[in-house]
């Protein structure tokens, strides 16, 4: 027999018979392959509905179900509004269209413009989660972004199973780790051994198991469920035992598949041996699914109606008093929080606000407390709220202190501890859902206890009150309700006392049925026992049950009107009744008397009494049975259908004196019986009173004590003060300093990135967003090296952070390059720092310098260079073919340099190299003048001059010859000065 199968009752199988698993199946990029060796992996019966959610284009055709068709087991469908879903199909979205589910149901709605279509996985999730709850399942295959992790966690959240590709096998890993990072999925497998488990997991739902039952298994499921219960009531204080069966069972199911075990009975071994599990299922047994302004019309309503009316009737001393059962991770305290701030303004200093949200999950508490919300937490609360209200921390967003201050979250649980008074509106949504019956009324008393006259009781849209005396409808259509009444009395659901040992509960001793209430147990008590009327009364002897028509022995008193079994009893049946249900109350056992006499109309009769404690619930009551009776006690004709002896003869006489005899003998028997309880009561009260002395004289040596110890506590409040006042200072300055330190952040230009020890981003610079493109969804929470698509994957920087960094501690101008989209080619210098337990974690601080620029220059530079000395090579070579002569005048050096053919032509061939005097003297001297003006001149810093001279020069042998010069200025580029260049030729010979 198989896992899911023997874990369900019978009675339970048949509620259930016509629900199925509905898997929702979640992809982007990469998806269709996916969802192909998904579907390749699947049978083609396996008693599941499968929706596949892609993100398409709004403006193109979906061909997905043509192309799902050629690979699918099952049949595959369009999804059309309203279409029902049906086991063994799958049924894909259409382009252009959101999908919810809604109760067996798929609905479309066209595609939000403004969001586009970046959450319709989580859209669809959330419903299919709450709609089908533990019937829910949720699987992320390939895609980037984040859409379906926040749809998971409501999955998860109502007990049904998560999956996600694994990142191996996806082409897209950015949804798949999303959710993995979120810590919300239960399985991380690729594609085709999704199906493979999914079946494995859910083979029992689809065989007929109904028929044929074999009885032992039913009971042993049973047995193994209750003590399942036990162990969480023993482990963690909390008795599920009148919570929604079917509900715990699919948790412990849900838990039974994620430590793959098959058989009830192995998984109740694993529980009592593994404290670690113990603790697992009672998180499962919990749920904390709330959002911010969940429900915004019942929100509406509150603000602008339920809080402006509240607020009118108190006084400035008066507190406005609200209770948040079951509160979850606190998103409904702090919502309403903003709204009082939001309606009273600059008013809300001044008037005492108390919020007090309370749950059973110390782990959903510890988390309200922080108020730290991640940015798919937050989707509820608009741009405004979040600016005003909210503060960003870390990638997270942190709730102001203004508004924590206002909320008092404390571990409670509403069906056992006491509850809060004088609550003026109580919020308890989607908690009485999990609730059988008779613990919806021990919640809706205790609601009705706590809250002030006109006060007000929200519950959420699948919750009621039903039909009762105690609250009365609000708001037509909103689950919103108005106690009426006068305050009625706290009834404690506790437990008393009587947990069982695990051995006591595997020898079946003392069993309990889980799915019973205490009417129930009244009805089989009648049934085995008696047959007359009688009432079923409280432990305080107040009626909540008539059985039968029993106005013979009870009437409504005159005056208020009142249900108490003492105040309604008829004349002379009161004394009896307090008696007997005194004894049955010590005794814990069946009392009765019989032949008590009453009047009723001046007229005498008789009943015979039976009272019989039931302890099976978990409050005690009695079971009174009157019995019409004889002077005797006998009642013929009762149980027979025989008619009596007509024949016989009764003397009024003797039955008069024999009914005095009877009792005379039973008022003497209750009157030892009160003189052995007065003297009892005599010596317990003489006992008390010396105990009373003496514990006078101990309270006195006490009081003496307790006063020095209020000077001591008083010295050490004025220290625990000043201790205080430091830390408010200290804490300010740091909160001075992070002011600080976000605004350089923010300042810079240069991108800068804070990573965890895991390479995944907790925040960047704004000059990072603006250099590379990027948005904070896009980069906070990602894993470095798929970061925009995988394009920080770089072999140098994967070095610098696994290699050169854990060494180091510090790495600089490291130079990397990558071509980014939308950006470029960019040349980066990285450096990076270690940073050791920064709040109990490592950092890793990574700035970006962008020297792409400069590294354009230089290289541009460089090949400048190249070019001029090829030029000038170029330049040499042409002049020596061409046999040119040439020279230059060095102002720095005053010296004139010639080539090897201008040498010759001025004489000199043995000198290259002669000063300008030298030059001049080579010069006829008609015609030095000339020539020292024109490059003085030139030289002065014209750089825009030239010179077109005829001189006359002698040679070495003393002959004159006609030498023309053409010169021009330059500007030196590597001494940023000008030079003199230019030519000579002889034209004596021309």
């Amino acid at each position: 027999m198989s896992t899911f199968r023997l874990i369900m009752s019978k009675e339970k199988i048949k509620e259930t018979s016509d629900q199925f698993p509905v898997v929702g199946i979640g992809a982007s990029a990469g998806g269709l392959e996916a969802v192909k060796l998904f579907l390749k992996e699947l049978p083609a019966k396996s008693g599941m509905a499968y929706v596949f959610v892609q993100h398409l284009s709004p403006n193109h055709d979906s061909i997905l179900p043509e192309i799902l068709r050629k690979t699918s087991p099952i049949p595959v469908h369009e999804i059309t509004d309203n279409i029902h879903l049906k086991k063994d199909n799958l049924y894909i979205i259409p382009e252009n269209k959101t999908l919810t589910a809604s109760d067996g149901i798929l609905k479309l709605s066209p595609l939000d413009r403004q969001h586009n279509k970046s959450t319709t996985i989580d859209q669809f999730f959330s419903s299919l989660g709450s709609v089908h709850q533990s019937y829910a399942i949720g699987i992320v295959l390939s895609g980037s972004l984040s859409d379906g992790t926040v749809g998971l966690q409501v999955i998860k959240s109502y007990g049904g199973l998560t999956f996600a590709q694994d990142e191996g096998s996806a082409a897209f890993d950015g949804m798949p780790n999303s959710a993995i990072k979120a810590g919300v999925v239960d399985f991380i497998l690729p594609p085709g051994e999704i199906a493979k488990k999914l079946v494995s997991i859910n083979y029992p739902f689809h065989q007929d198991f109904e028929i044929g039952t074999p009885a032992d298994f039913v009971q042993e499921d049973d047995d193994i469920f209750r003590q399942i219960l036990t162990i969480l009531r023993v482990r963690r204080g909390v008795d599920f035992q009148f919570y929604k069966s079917s509900t715990l069972k699919r948790r412990i199911v849900r838990r039974m598949a994620l430590s793959k075990i098959e058989k009830p009975a192995d998984y109740l071994f694993l529980l009592r041996e593994n404290k670690g599990e113990q603790d697992a299922l009672y998180n499962d047994m919990l749920i904390s699914v709330t959002s911010f302004f969940r429900d915004p019309q019942s929100f509406n309503i509150l603000c602008i109606n339920l809080f402006p009316t509240l607020l009118r009737k108190k006084t400035n001393s008066e507190p406005l008093r609200i209770w948040i059962a079951g509160c979850a991770t606190g998103e409904e305290a702090y919502s309403m929080a903003m709204c009082l701030q939001e309606h009273l303004g600059d008013k809300a200093a001044v008037t005492k606000i108390q919020i007090f949200a309370t749950d059973i999950s110390e782990t959903a508490i510890a988390k309200a407390r922080s108020g730290v919300y991640k940015a798919n937490e937050i989707e509820g609360l608009n741009s405004s709220r979040v600016t005003q209200f909210m503060t960003k921390l870390d990638g997270s967003y942190q709730i102001n202190k203004e508004i924590r201050d206002m909320c008092v979250f404390a571990h409670h649980n509403l069906l056992k501890d006491p509850p809060f008074s004088k609550i003026d509106l109580i919020s308890c949504r989607n908690v009485l859902i999990y609730l059988e019956p008779v613990l919806q009324k021990r919640a809706l008393t205790t609601f009705h206890y706590a809250l002030n006259d006109k006060g007000y009781l929200m519950l959420g849209k699948s919750e009621t009150v039903g039909i009762t005396d105690i609250f009365s409808p609000y708001e037509f259509g909103e689950k919103i309700y108005v106690k009426k009444g006068d305050v009625g009395r706290f009834m404690n659901v506790a437990t008393h006392g009587r947990e069982q040992s695990f051995r006591d509960v595997d020898k079946g001793v003392q069993r309990e049925a889980a799915d019973r209430d205490i009417f129930k147990y009244a009805d089989d008590a009648m049934l085995a026992n008696f047959m007359p009327a009688g009432v079923l009364v409280n432990e305080k002897f107040d009626i909540v049950q008539f059985r039968g028509t029993t106005d013979m022995w009870l009437s409504s008193p005159p005056g208020k009107p009142s249900f108490n079994l003492l105040k309604m009893a008829r004349d002379g049946l009161n004394f009896e009744l307090r008696n007997l249900l005194q004894t049955a109350k010590k005794t814990n056992t069946l009392t009765k008397k019989t032949g008590v006499n009453f009047k009723l109309n001046d007229l005498q009769y008789y009943v015979n009494l039976h009272i019989l404690p039931i302890t099976y619930a978990l409050e005690l009551y009695f079971l009174v049975v009157f019995q019409s009776a004889s002077s005797t006690g006998i009642e013929p004709n009762m149980f027979d259908m025989q008619q009596p002896n007509e024949d016989n003869n009764y003397n009024a006489g003797e039955l008069r004196i024999e009914h005095l005899e009877h009792e005379l003998i039973q008022s003497r028997a209750d009157m030892r019986v009160i003189a052995e309880e007065q003297e009892s009561a005599n010596e317990e009260l003489q006992s008390a009173k010396e105990e009373l002395l003496s514990s006078s004289e101990e309270l006195q040596s006490v009081n003496e004590e307790l006063e020095t110890s209020k000077e001591e506590l008083q010295s050490t409040n004025e220290e625990i003060i000043i201790v205080n006042k430091e830390l408010m200072d200290r804490n300010e300055q740091l909160n001075n300093a992070r002011i600080y330190t976000e605004a350089i952040v923010n300042t810079i230009r240069d991108p800068l990135i804070i990573m965890d020890h895991s390479l995944h981003i907790k925040r960047a610079s704004d000059g990072f967003y603006t250099k590379f493109n990027l948005t904070e969804k896009e980069t906070e929470g990602t894993f470095l090296y798929s970061l925009n698509n995988g394009l920080w994957n770089i072999p140098k920087l994967k070095e610098l952070m696994e290699s050169d960094l854990p060494k180091k501690k510090f790495s600089a101008d490291v130079e990397v390059e990558q071509t980014f989209p939308n950006v470029g080619l960019k040349c980066m210098l990285l450096n990076a720092r270690l940073l050791d337990n920064i709040n109990g974690e490592r950092l890793i601080i990574l700035a970006i310098e962008d020297v792409t620029d400069r590294r354009i220059v230089e290289k541009g530079q460089t090949e400048v260079r190249n070019l001029l000395e090829e030029s000038q090579e170029k330049y040499k070579f042409a002049l020596e073919a061409a046999g040119i002569c040439t020279w230059d005048l060095d102002p720095t050096t005053s010296e004139f340099h010639f080539n090897e053919k201008c040498s010759t032509l001025f004489g000199s061939p043995e000198n290259t190299n002669i000063s300008y005097q030298d030059f001049l003297g080579l010069i006829v001297e008609e015609d030095r003048e000339i020539t020292d003006k024109a490059i003085e001149a030139a030289l002065a810093g014209n750089n825009d001059w030239s010179l077109n001279l005829t001189y006359q020069i002698f040679d070495k042998n003393k002959r004159r010859k006609t030498i023309q010069i053409k010169a021009k200025t330059f500007l030196n580029i590597q001494s940023g000065t000008l030079k003199l260049s230019g030519t000579a030729l002889d034209i004596t010979e021309k």
